[in-house]
């Protein structure tokens, strides 16, 4: 059934009723039924011709101008409208209180320019009343950011014995690049000295280089480190100890360890790898870009010479290996990537003794 014919045979009924009760006072005998049947039927037509204009009509053209209004308009207007029937709600009991007609006339003269004042004030400054409430918010994040940075473990990164045993990040934390504190549990801390006091030379070399680096970062870093009693002991493992840690903490890891790169990024924990970084800054090299270097060593293939860049990216130089220990000028031909990084290859220019 449509809408807007439900309503109007609703106002028929409604405005017969009227008409009705109309002509029942307005006629007193009987042989004037006619004209209380007569004004029945023109109320009734009365009622079905104007509902729609009472109903649907003043619904869709408020409809179709709140969909053109600007949302914040909207918004401002509701506030404002509800903030101005507060206020007239209030004064309604004093109000009500005035002796004779105004009494019962000025409750609503209050709630109606009370309201309208409300939604007039908030659309004129609703762009000064909406910037206020975003700098009150905007301030009160800042402050919450700050309570954040103020709690012991604010911004931690836990770091990895391989991490500690390569010794780039105690170059890296000088830079100002790492921010938050570094912790290292004390789990870690006895791995790298039970690295460093094993029977193998070269594990125990790993692990006096390691603590050598620890010293250093200690000494030198720019970021507070902290030697933590933090553990997961119901883990054996130590990546898996910082792996359940960095989870449940919400911490980042430092390490160079593929594995435990890999197994923490599947647990959705975010890893800070220093090779990558590394890999990252190298600078870039471009075919027909000149450089002086100086060749260390043969090639594999018959007259190379290889060179290494400050970084370690190697360059095979065509020809060059009558130059070792000679310091040339070489133009690049190609830069290929490879699993294990970049590798150069260039061709002699000219020669500097």
């Amino acid at each position: 059934m449509n809408i807007q014919f439900l309503f109007r045979l609703l106002g028929m009924i409604i405005f017969g009723i009227v008409g009705w009760q109309l002509g029942t006072i307005l006629v007193i005998k009987d042989d004037q039924l006619p004209i209380l049947v007569l004004l029945t039927l023109a109320g009734a037509a009365l009622g079905a011709t104007a509902a729609p204009y009472f109903t649907t009509i003043p619904f869709n053209n408020a409809r179709k101008w709140i969909k053109m209004l600007p949302a914040v308009d909207l918004i401002a207007s509701s506030i404002g409208l509800a903030l101005g029937l507060l206020v007239a709600g209030l004064l309604t009991f004093p109000l009500s209180r005035l002796p004779g007609l105004l009494g019962s006339i000025l409750p609503f003269v209050g709630a109606v320019v009370f309201g309208y004042l409300g939604v007039a004030i908030m659309v004129m400054r609703k762009r000064e009343i909406f910037e206020f409430v975003g700098m009150s918010r905007a301030a009160s994040t800042v402050a919450k950011e700050n309570a954040a940075k103020a709690s012991p473990h604010a911004r931690s990164i836990l770091v990895d014995t391989s991490a500690i045993i390569d010794g780039r990040i105690a170059d890296v934390s000088q830079t100002g690049f790492i921010e938050g504190t570094l912790i290292i549990p004390r789990f870690v801390l006895n791995e790298l000295q039970h690295i460093a006091d094993s029977s193998d030379p070269l594990r125990r070399n790993r692990g006096q280089r390691g603590l050598e680096m620890l010293r250093k970062l200690r000494k030198d870093s720019v970021v507070p480190i902290e030697i933590s009693e933090i553990d997961a002991p119901d883990v054996n493992e130590v990546d898996g100890k910082l792996v359940k840690l960095a989870k449940s903490n919400h911490f980042p890891i430092i390490t160079n360890d593929f594995n435990l790169n890999r197994v923490a990024e599947l647990q959705g924990v975010k890893v800070l790898n220093v090779n990558e970084l590394a890999q990252a800054v190298r600078p870039v090299v471009l075919p027909g870009e000149e450089l002086n270097v100086r060749i260390t060593q043969e090639g594999k293939e018959q007259n190379q010479g290889l060179s290494y860049l400050d970084d370690g990216t190697m360059i095979v130089i065509e020809n060059g290996k009558r130059y070792i220990n000679h310091e040339v000028n070489i133009i690049v031909t190609r830069v290929l990537q490879t699993v294990a990084g970049r590798m150069i290859f260039a061709q002699i220019r000219n020669i500097t003794d």
